[in-house]
Parts: structure tokens; C-alpha cells; sequence
């Protein structure tokens, strides 16, 4: 009965185990999960003779959509009944007799940039909002004007539009082949009194060898960005006051290949740049000598190239994805930080113009034929991949490729950074230290407890290590952080100090131990006891550090250990440090360590340890050259089963860390570790989103690590007793 009942607990230990892994596999699988792109419908275009059709977009319920043609006129179309409900000629602009458009800019928000052929521009924006009419809801839309400025006496090849978040507009008027007008007016604010501001115009006349071939504004209408024919990059910085500096230029390409299309991606801080032979890369500002040099535009990402020639681009508006336009009419959607290929569409017409709409959950176009193609897209998490996760990316706003966590922002244009290569490193660095500390004190105490002291003292010494494992990892966590730490900053020179000294004291006393050996007194300390001389001999370190310290901080440290390590070390003293860590992490470790190693020693044969003692070995040679070898793979497992308690530590690394993801080794900082991380964020991830997600790939990550390691330890551990066997 003992056997069936002992073997069916081992197996349901081993299906709750597996059921576990199951649970937390199936929430990060998704991650793993492809774009899709599913057609929805597909119409014809509305029935308007002559007219070309320059743009469209949809609202974010599939049920409606709208296609501009060139002669102004917005049709939108009810795409539950397919069919073309009404037109809307845009507002009056200009005093041309045959008003028609130039050029559409389209924005990734349903804003469009027009240019009329008297030379007028005006920005537009289409509004889709539901509405309900006697308890029926309906989409209702309409064609709101943001902004417009007259015509200039010369007429443009093409124009972009923005409006700042502070009202001001900004117009870029290109005139081919190399040279640019600026138009900007502040907002009401801007003048004051409500009266309308002035319009400042500047020309900008672009100094390169060949031809402009693309141009883009950033929202806030501050930078305007070329590219040319033979592959330059240029960047001007347009002030409030209407000036404009030329702050970089950069050789894009080494052959020197076209730039054929721009476009900001999402936060406005990196551009990204499509080229004739279908290249697409990203350019940031990057401070490339120095953290206080100027930033310049520098190469950061490689995207996967477009089989032909890039025709536009096209940001999303809730990640850093961008959808590339090849001039073959196949489209591609990617994303910079994960140089991910997310989606490719090869439409059996090919397409021409594409927007996306607000939610990012829809993709409208019209193909060569001026058909209306509505795709639903699903791509929940772009920003996920293998080499974010563990290898090293150029985020945006970094002077190079780092390992970074940071999964939240003061900004919602900042990108969220998931590398795991901080928090692995952190739980190590944690595991080690508190090793350090433990191993030693568990394993030499192991020994003596179960070699060299009396079977009385052993019968306390054991129970009371072990009662240290009842301790809640909460109440050594809250302990280390408020109590243990702040006296370890007042005093940890005296720390280092009592390291050094503790090993000389200890030979001093062993050397005045031998004259007091031939008392009975010692004697009987020495059979079992031995344990309480170690007591005045800490003591006496300890007092002995405390009294050096002050004199060996003002001799080597000039009188500050912490303001000597930052200036000279380039390392701040965290109070809540590895140092902190390493006791509170070990104090929690030494039981299960002890009380393993303790059971492996006590269990060798009796009669191993009196042959050797009968052929003349110490007690010390005894317990070194044969019990410790025989008990090895006891040992060993201890020390595996303590480094997967301690890397497996939840409260004590939370509380006594500053929970700073950083890879420095140096004892004097905090870290993140794993599970410290799944503790602190967990609380704040969206369900079903890439932060919860990816959370739950780091729980699969612990556990294939602690896995690992118990399987790497039973492997050896069954080596050692074949070696070891007795």
C-alpha cells in the first residue's frame, strides 16, 4: 500500500508539474502566431466618368469606407450592403474655374495632404463616428478642413501638411527638382487676442548634386527630411520663428542608389527610407561621440527588402511597423525594432495607394483597376521576437544596440524594450552571490556538524538550521531591505574590513589556542565543542574592523567610500545592493543546502570512516579524503536544489533589489531577476497583451532553467555514486 500510495503521489506531482508548463505555454504560444491578412470585400469604384481615384480609407468597423478622386469629391461607401451611399465635394478652396487635385499626401490618421492645381493647399481629415437614429446605430461620416494656405505665385510639384498639437501649421511645398517652401502659421495661441497669426515663408534651396525624390514632415511640422536621386539624406530643423538650419546630411547608400520614398515613423524620431532597389532601413539621431555631442542620423535598422522598388511608405499609428508600397503593386507590412516581416500581400491586381484605418485592425486600397480592396489584419504583436528578446537592438533615443527591459514609458510613443538578457543576467548575478555566502557556510558547517561535533550538540545544532527554512522569504525580504541594508551603507568599509581581518584573527587564536590546549577545559571543548571559540573570535573581528574602518576609509577612500567609488570606479553605491542580497538570498538558502548535506555526510558507513581512522588518518583527512568524496553526489545535488531556490526567489530579491534590469556585475548595484520581474509587472500587463505574454514566456524560461539544472544535477549525481558507491 505504501509503494501504490508513494508512486501515485510521484505521479501526480509529475502531471501537476506538466499541467503547469501546459497552462503557461498556451498563454505565450500567441506570440508565436503570424500575421493575417483576410480579404473582406472587394468594390468597384464608384460611377464617375473621367475621374481618377487617388486615395480611399475605411473607419474601424468594416462598415464603412471612402475613395477620393481627383476632382475633389470624397464617395463613401456602406460596406455591409457594398454599395456607394453619397458623395462630398470637399469645401471651396482657391479661384481656379476647374478646381481638381494634383497630388493627395495621405497620413496614417485619415488626414490627407492636398494639393489643388491652383496651387492651394488645405489638410483634411475624414471622420467616421457612430451614431444612433431611433434606437438604430449607423456609421456617420464627414470631411472636417484642419487647415489651408492660398496658393503661392509658383505652382508646386507637391505639398505636405501638418498640425501640431499646438495648433501650428506647417506646410512643405516641393518644387522639383531641388528646392522647397515652408510655410508656417502658429496657433490661435500664437498671436493672441484670438486674431489670426501671420504666415512666415522660407525657401529652402537644397544644395545636393541630383534631384530631391522624396520629402516627409514630421506631426510637429519642426523637421523637414529629403532624399535625393544619388542617395542622400538631408535634414532641416524649422523653427517656430519661421528659420531653418540644415542640421545633417548623410550618404544613405555606398552605390549611391535612389531614395524613392520617406516617411516618419511612429513617435517621430526615426525616418524610414525606401530605395530604388527595394532596400528599406531606419534612421535615427543618434549622439555618435559622446552623450553632450550633437545627434546626426545614423543607420539603426535593416528591414527584409521588397523585391522592387519602393513606392511608398506608410507608419502605423500604435507601434514602430511600417507598411511598404513596392512599385510592382505587392505590399509588405514590417517592423523596425524586431526587423520582423510581418505580412506580405501579392493581390492578383496590383495595388496602387493603401491606409490603414485608426485602429490598425483594417487595411484599405485601391489596385490598378480602381477597385476598393477592405482587408482585416490581425498582427497582435509585432514587436515580438527572438533577437528582441535575447539579442542586442538599437532602440530609438539609445547612441547604440543595448540589452534593455523597460516595458512602459511616460511617453505612449516610446516603444516598449523586452530583453530578456537583463533579467537572466540578474537572476544569476543574484544566485551567485548568495552562493557565495551560503555554500560555504552551509557545506563547512554540514561537516562539522555531522564529523566533528558531539552527537548531543548535533541533535540542537540540526533542528535549529533547520527551523531557518520556516522563516518566510517575505520576512527576510522586509528585514534585508529596512533594517539590514541601511546599517551595511553606514558601514560597509567595516564589512570589507571584517573579510580581511577575520582570517588573521583567526590564525592568531589558533597560534594562542596550542599553549591552551593542555587545560582539561579546552580539551573538552575541542571533543564536540569547538563551535563556541569560534564566538570570541568573530566578536573580536568585528570589533576589530569597526575600529580600523574610519582610518582605513580616510587613508585609501579619502574619507567617503561611496563618493571615492563613483568618482574613481564610475559606480554608484545602491543601498540596496548584491551585498545585501548575498546575505539575505543566502541566510534563506543555508537550510535546504545544511540539511542535505548534513543528511549525505551523516549517512556514509561507519566502517569507511574507522578503516581510515584505524590506518592512521586525522579526523580531518577522515572527513575530507573519504567522507566527503563518498557523500558527493548527496552534496552535490544540495548545492543544485540551493541554486534553484535561490534562482527561483521571488520576495526577497523584490524587496531588497532596486529592481533595476542592468548588466553590471559589480556588488555595489541592484539587479532584476526573473521572477522579481513576473512579480513587479504582472499587475500592470493587459491581458492577452504582448507585455502579458511575453511574462509568461519568461515563467516557461524559468522553468526550463530550474528544469535543466535538477536534470544536469540527477545526471551527475548518479556519475558521483557510481564513482562514490558504497
Amino acid at each position: 500500500m505504501a509503494r501504490w500510495i508513494i508512486s501515485a503521489g510521484g505521479m501526480g506531482v509529475i502531471v501537476c508539474v506538466l499541467t503547469m508548463l501546459v497552462l503557461i505555454l498556451s498563454v505565450a504560444l500567441p506570440l508565436f502566431r503570424p500575421a493575417a491578412a483576410v480579404l473582406k470585400t472587394r468594390l468597384p469604384s464608384p460611377a464617375v466618368s473621367g475621374q481618377r481615384l487617388l486615395t480611399a480609407g475605411m473607419d474601424d468597423f468594416f462598415e464603412s469606407a471612402f475613395v477620393l478622386d481627383d476632382a475633389g469629391v470624397c464617395h463613401f461607401a456602406d460596406l455591409l450592403t457594398r454599395q456607394w451611399t453619397d458623395a462630398v465635394p470637399l469645401a471651396p478652396l482657391g479661384t481656379a474655374a476647374a478646381r481638381s487635385l494634383l497630388s493627395v499626401t495621405p497620413h496614417p490618421d485619415l488626414r490627407l495632404s492636398l494639393l489643388w492645381n491652383d496651387g492651394a493647399a488645405q489638410l483634411v481629415r475624414i471622420v467616421f463616428r457612430p451614431e444612433f437614429t431611433d434606437g438604430k446605430r449607423h456609421i456617420a461620416h464627414a470631411v472636417e478642413t484642419l487647415a489651408a494656405f492660398p496658393a503661392l505665385q509658383e505652382m508646386p510639384t507637391a505639398s505636405k501638411m501638418t498640425v501640431s498639437e499646438e495648433g501650428a501649421v506647417t506646410q512643405a511645398a516641393f518644387f522639383a527638382p531641388d528646392r522647397f517652401v515652408v510655410r508656417r502659421q502658429a496657433g490661435a495661441d500664437g498671436d493672441g487676442e484670438g486674431a489670426a497669426a501671420p504666415i512666415r515663408t522660407l525657401d529652402i534651396a537644397v544644395d545636393a548634386a541630383d534631384a530631391v525624390t522624396a520629402f516627409t514632415l514630421d506631426k510637429a511640422g519642426a523637421n523637414l527630411y529629403a532624399g535625393t536621386r544619388d542617395g542622400l539624406l538631408l535634414h532641416w530643423e524649422i523653427a517656430a520663428d519661421g528659420g531653418a538650419t540644415l542640421k545633417d546630411w548623410v550618404q544613405a547608400f555606398a552605390d549611391r542608389r535612389a531614395v524613392t520614398a520617406l516617411a516618419m515613423v511612429f513617435g517621430d524620431l526615426s525616418l524610414a527610407v525606401g530605395d530604388a532597389d527595394g532596400g528599406i532601413t531606419t534612421w535615427s539621431p543618434v549622439s555618435l561621440y559622446g552623450p553632450q555631442t550633437a545627434k546626426r542620423l545614423e543607420l539603426t535598422h535593416h528591414l527584409p527588402s521588397h523585391r522592387g522598388p519602393v513606392a511608398a511608405l506608410l507608419p502605423t499609428l500604435h507601434d514602430k511597423g511600417v507598411i511598404i508600397l513596392g512599385a510592382d503593386g505587392t505590399l509588405q507590412v514590417s517592423h523596425m525594432t524586431s526587423e520582423r516581416l510581418l505580412l506580405t500581400l501579392r493581390p492578383d491586381s496590383p495595388l496602387r495607394q493603401v491606409q490603414l484605418s485608426l485602429q490598425g485592425n483594417g487595411l484599405a486600397a485601391l489596385d490598378a483597376q480602381g477597385e476598393l480592396n477592405i482587408w482585416q489584419l490581425r498582427n497582435p504583436h509585432p514587436e515580438f521576437s527572438w533577437r528582441v528578446l535575447f539579442g542586442k537592438v538599437w532602440f530609438e533615443n539609445y547612441d547604440e544596440p543595448s540589452f534593455v527591459w523597460q516595458s512602459s514609458s511616460a511617453n505612449d510613443d516610446a516603444e516598449a524594450k523586452y530583453s530578456f538578457v537583463p533579467l537572466v543576467f540578474g537572476s544569476l548575478k543574484a544566485t551567485l552571490y548568495a552562493m557565495l555566502f551560503a555554500l560555504p557556510l552551509a557545506l563547512f558547517g554540514a561537516i562539522y556538524t555531522s564529523q566533528f561535533t558531539s552527537h548531543e550538540m548535533r541533535a540542537f545544532i540540526k533542528p535549529t538550521v533547520e527551523v531557518m527554512a520556516a522563516i518566510p522569504s517575505v520576512v527576510i525580504g522586509f528585514l534585508a531591505a529596512l533594517w539590514l541594508a541601511p546599517r551595511v551603507e553606514r558601514a560597509v568599509v567595516a564589512v570589507f574590513t571584517f573579510a580581511l581581518v577575520l582570517p588573521f584573527v583567526t590564525v592568531l587564536f589558533l597560534v594562542g589556542w596550542q599553549r591552551l590546549r593542555r587545560f582539561d577545559l579546552a580539551k573538552r571543548i575541542e571533543h564536540g565543542y569547538a563551535f563556541l571559540a569560534v564566538v570570541p573570535i568573530i566578536a573580536f573581528a568585528a570589533a576589530l574592523a569597526a575600529l580600523l574602518a574610519p582610518g582605513i576609509e580616510s587613508l585609501f577612500f579619502h574619507g567617503d567610500f561611496k563618493l571615492w567609488l563613483f568618482q574613481h570606479g564610475g559606480t554608484r553605491y545602491d543601498q540596496r545592493n548584491s551585498l545585501i542580497i548575498a546575505f539575505a538570498l543566502g541566510f534563506a538558502v543555508i537550510p535546504i543546502i545544511f540539511t542535505i548535506t548534513e543528511d549525505a555526510l551523516s549517512n556514509v558507513p561507519k566502517s569507511l570512516k574507522a578503516a581510515s581512522l584505524a590506518l592512521g588518518a586525522s579526523r580531518w583527512q577522515t572527513a575530507w579524503r573519504v567522507v566527503l568524496p563518498s557523500a558527493s553526489p548527496g552534496v552535490f545535488a544540495a548545492m543544485i536544489i540551493g541554486f534553484g531556490r535561490a534562482v527561483g526567489e521571488t520576495m526577497i530579491v523584490l524587496m531588497a533589489t532596486g529592481n533595476t534590469p542592468i548588466l553590471d556585475p559589480s556588488p555595489f548595484n541592484g539587479m532584476r531577476t526573473l521572477a522579481a520581474n513576473i512579480a513587479v509587472e504582472i499587475p500592470e500587463a493587459p491581458e492577452g497583451g504582448t507585455l502579458f505574454r511575453i511574462l509568461f514566456l519568461s515563467a516557461v524560461l524559468l522553468f526550463l532553467l530550474t528544469s535543466v539544472l535538477n536534470t544536469a544535477a540527477e545526471l551527475i549525481r548518479h556519475r558521483l555514486r557510481k564513482r562514490f558507491g558504497y
